[in-house]
């Protein structure tokens, strides 16, 4: 996947993303990208437990094989927390892109308690487990686009 194909992705999530504000929930978003650089699927944030991520690499796992999921990459609006983070590694995807750090949302949401962040980098929890998983961002280029639902979601 290249840099742009990885741009164009983030600007999908980030599409998910604010589709999902629209309808009261926390602006994040995800998609799947099957090897061939298709979406496969797409998914806004739900709830506090039911990140984006996660309900995307669990749904994922139910609809693919791992071995096709290797292949696959998640796209994410925003750095995955440590739960998202293992549950793409259990799910077997082989890739993640990102569009913006946690330490970045975290300067946005204070000590709200409906986004109590983690500050726990997918690159270090994915680098605890035994499996070569590809991480790619932050893309500063576009930070502020995609951070930009965050800006007014967290003070109401």
């Amino acid at each position: 996947m290249t840099r742009d194909q990885m741009l164009a992705h983030l600007r999908t999530a980030d599409a998910v993303a604010r589709e999902a504000a629209a309808h009261g929930h926390h602006p994040f978003g995800a998609v799947l990208v099957g090897p061939d650089n298709t979406i496969l699927m797409r998914q806004g944030n739900i709830d506090t437990v039911h990140h984006a991520e996660t309900e995307l690499a669990r749904r994922a796992a139910i609809a693919y094989e791992p071995e096709f999921l290797w292949q696959c990459t998640l796209v994410s609006t925003g750095e995955p927390c440590a739960m998202c983070t293992g549950t793409l590694y259990w799910a077997n995807i082989g890739r993640l892109v990102y569009g913006y750090e946690e330490a970045k949302l975290l300067v946005l949401t204070g000590n709200n308690s409906k986004n109590p962040t983690i500050n726990l980098p997918s690159r270090t929890v994915l680098g605890h487990g035994q499996k070569e998983i590809e991480v790619h961002g932050p893309f500063p280029e576009i930070e502020g686009e995609l951070l930009a639902p965050h800006r007014t979601f967290w003070q109401s």
